[in-house]
Parts: C-alpha cells; sequence; structure tokens
C-alpha cells in the first residue's frame, strides 16, 4: 500500500505533459499543409538550385576565356572574372536588385525605378504566419537574379581581353551592374514599358545576353584592337588561345550552367503543369546548343575544308543563346533548327567583325549580341500573344541604352585614367605587367 501515497504526485506531473501534447496537437492541426506551402517550398528550391547551376557559368566564363587568350594573359583574365562576379554581388544588393524591381517605387513609372535601396532579407520565425507564403522566398529571389546580372558583366570581360586596364575594366563593372542592368531590365522583368508593350524575352537573349554584347561593342570600339591583329595589307593576324582543353571545358560548364539560366526563369514550380514546362525547357535548351555545335561543325568544314574547334563552341553557346529568349514554346524541331541557326550566325559573323576591325577576343559579339538579336525576333513563330515589331522595337530600345550610356562610360573612362595598356605592357603579357604573376611561369612565351 505504500506506492499508493505517491498517485497524486505522479498524476501532478503527469499534467504538464498532457498539456503540452495538447498543445502540440493543435499545433499540429494550425500547421499548414503541403497544399498551401509546397508551391512556396518548390519555388524557393527552383531558385536555389537554378542559381547555383547559373553561379557555374561564372566558372565556364573563366574557363573559356583562359583557354582563349595567350598564355601571358591567362592570370589577368581569371582575376577578372572572380573580381567582376564578386563587384556584381556587391552592387546588385546595394542597388541593382531594388532598381530592376521596383514594384510602386518607381521614379518614372515604366523607366527608372529606385536608385540607392539595399536589399533587405528579413529573418522568417518558427510560425506559419512569419512568411508570405504566396510566391517563394526573397533571398531565393534575390539570389537567382543576381547570377544574370553577373553573366551581364561576363561577356564583357572576354572581348576586351589582353589589351585594357584591370581597375577601368571593374570600374565599368560598377556601373553595368548597379545601374545599367538592373535599368533596362526592370523595364521587361521588372514590369516596366516593355512588358507593357507585349515584348517577350523569356530569359535574356536581350536583357542579358545582347545587353552584355553591346556593352562589350562599345569598349571595343573605344580601346581598339590588340597590337598586330590587323595588318596593314588587309589580312588578319590570328591568335591562337593557349589552352583548347580549357575553353571546351569552359563551353560544357556554360552549358550545365544554361539549364539553371533558362529553367529557372520559368519561376515557379509548384504545380505539375510548372515542373513540367521546366523539363521541356530543359530539352529544348539542350537540343538548340547541340544543333548549334553541330551545324558550326558542318558550315566550317564547307568553307576552310577542315572544323575550326573554337567555332564549334561558339556554335553551341550560340545555339543556347538563341533559344533563351524562348525555350518553352517551340517543339524539340524547333528548338533544333533555332539553336542550328545561331551556330551558322557565329561562323558568319566572326569575319564580318575582322573586315570592321572589331578585335573581339572569344567571339562574345556574334554569340550573345547577333544570335541575341536572332533569339528574340524568332520568338513570335512558337509563342503566341508576341509580334515581330514589338520584338524588334525591344531589342532596338534596349541595345541603344545599353551602348549608349555603355560608350559614355568606356570615353569617361579613356579620358580620366586611360584604358589601355602600354605597348610594352602588351607586348611583354598583362600577367607580367599588371599582376606580377603568371598563369604558366615555366611555359610562357611572348
Amino acid at each position: 500500500m505504500k506506492p499508493m501515497k505517491y498517485l497524486p504526485l505522479l498524476a501532478l506531473a503527469a499534467l504538464p505533459t498532457g498539456a503540452l501534447a495538447q498543445e502540440a496537437a493543435e499545433g499540429a492541426a494550425a500547421a499548414p499543409g503541403f497544399d498551401e506551402i509546397g508551391p512556396y517550398i518548390m519555388t524557393t528550391l527552383l531558385f536555389l538550385v537554378g542559381g547555383f547551376l547559373v553561379f557555374w557559368m561564372a566558372a565556364g566564363f573563366a574557363m573559356l576565356e583562359a583557354g582563349l587568350v595567350r598564355s601571358k594573359n591567362v592570370t589577368t583574365q581569371l582575376t577578372k572574372n572572380i573580381a567582376l562576379f564578386s563587384i556584381a554581388s556587391i552592387m546588385y544588393w546595394f542597388v541593382g536588385f531594388n532598381l530592376m524591381y521596383p514594384g510602386d517605387g518607381w521614379i518614372i513609372p515604366g523607366y527608372l525605378g529606385i536608385l540607392i535601396a539595399p536589399t533587405v532579407l528579413e529573418p522568417v520565425g518558427l510560425g506559419a504566419g512569419d512568411a508570405a507564403l504566396d510566391y517563394a522566398s526573397v533571398g531565393s529571389d534575390f539570389f537567382f537574379q543576381l547570377m544574370f546580372c553577373a553573366t551581364t558583366a561576363s561577356i564583357v570581360s572576354g572581348t576586351l581581353a589582353e589589351r585594357i586596364k584591370l581597375w577601368p575594366f571593374l570600374i565599368f563593372v560598377v556601373i553595368l551592374t548597379g545601374f545599367i542592368y538592373p535599368i533596362e531590365a526592370s523595364w521587361q522583368w521588372g514590369g516596366g514599358w516593355l512588358s507593357e508593350m507585349g515584348f517577350s524575352d523569356f530569359a535574356g537573349s536581350t536583357l542579358v545576353h545582347a545587353a552584355g554584347g553591346f556593352a562589350a561593342l562599345a569598349g571595343a570600339i573605344v580601346l581598339g584592337p590588340r597590337m598586330g591583329k590587323f595588318l596593314p595589307d588587309g589580312k588578319v593576324h590570328p591568335f591562337p588561345g593557349s589552352n583548347l582543353a580549357l575553353a571546351t571545358l569552359g563551353t560544357f560548364i556554360l552549358w550545365i550552367g544554361w539549364f539553371g539560366f533558362n529553367g529557372g526563369s520559368q519561376l515557379a514550380a509548384g504545380t505539375v503543369g510548372d515542373i513540367t514546362d521546366v523539363s521541356r525547357i530543359f530539352a529544348n535548351t539542350n537540343m538548340a546548343a547541340a544543333a548549334g555545335a553541330v551545324a558550326a561543325l558542318i558550315l566550317t568544314q564547307v568553307m576552310y575544308g577542315k572544323v575550326d574547334l573554337t567555332m564549334v563552341l561558339n556554335g553551341a553557346l550560340a545555339g543556347l543563346v538563341s533559344i533563351t529568349a524562348g525555350p518553352l514554346d517551340p517543339t524539340l524541331f524547333g528548338a533544333l533548327w533555332i539553336g542550328a541557326v545561331g551556330g551558322v550566325i557565329v561562323v558568319l559573323t566572326v569575319p564580318m567583325l575582322d573586315k570592321m576591325k572589331i578585335d573581339d577576343v572569344v567571339g562574345a559579339i556574334p554569340v550573345h549580341l547577333i544570335a541575341g538579336f536572332w533569339g528574340t525576333l524568332v520568338v513570335p513563330v512558337y509563342t503566341s500573344g508576341t509580334s515581330f515589331v514589338t520584338q524588334i522595337i525591344g531589342f532596338l530600345a534596349i541595345g541603344v541604352f545599353v551602348f549608349v550610356v555603355s560608350l559614355v562610360v568606356w570615353i569617361i573612362l579613356k579620358g580620366l585614367m586611360g584604358l589601355r595598356v602600354s605597348e610594352e605592357a602588351e607586348v611583354a603579357g598583362l600577367d607580367v605587367t599588371e599582376l606580377g604573376m603568371e598563369a604558366y611561369p615555366d611555359f610562357t612565351k611572348g
């Protein structure tokens, strides 16, 4: 009978446990189900996965450029690529994201958003009411969109290689990623005037790739060609790249990253239809790249009697750029012929630039600007509600804005601090003269 006197104490001890269990049950009943939170979680995940895939494109650009420049300039290109990505990350936080997505905060409605408004990511608590479940986390959206901003700057880097000073280039990157890109992108993706007009650019053939190409073209005009590139007799002196294995690796990395670039631009993953669309985008993106590579492969054999690997690599990239404006709606055959035309564009326009004495070291202008125009123009073939006239107007508006502003910035930088390295530095190589170190110290040749 002795243990009986402890029963009241045991009962009292059990009361809090029962209360906690009741509270837990009530909390579980109040917690949102997957039908409510699933779209938020899946779209957030799409942004994060797509974002880190696009981040790999930074590595792809670095490897591509390192392989296509001469060995005496490799370290400089690698430095530029990691620096430009880092600068883009800071500037997009400080200015770019809210300038690109102003919401109701337009300074000039439809044209110019808030100039200085750093991005703030509010912490989410444990309660269901602490997060808005209508779309995705702001952090994931910011992270994903940042990658597009950095990609625009990467396009400029390769064109101006081997003769531009490091710091003027990085100052231009500050302006490009903080202001130029966010302003023109806001016209479409931020709900600006191009969006209202009906312009369509799903993942950025114009907003990202052609914009980067226009900025690169302006820089190439102001900077001028490399010494010895264009000879007095009208011939073009080729400068073979230092490492085609790296260039090929860079192309494959870019190809992989493009699945996040285009697939993530579906901007939703909360339904069966959304996920099905993402898979269709992946398949079309791959088909366009493959067709661009094969088209360049065949055309260089026909035109020159031999296959040109660098053209094949750029053909794949041009195919990717070409499908980026409308990767969802075409059939697989549609993606094939769109990408193939992109590959043909590269093979035909690289010699045209040489005739114009515009020195583009890696072929970024044909790949990103010209193929970007093609990809933007062809959207109405498969996408309803679009028109060729609207597509051309949108392309020209962004092209004129980016080119003119970039040209002004390049001219100002040239006047204030100079853009080109000295002739002696260009001959010796930028690695030694700008950085004091070499990528291949045991093998570097003049």
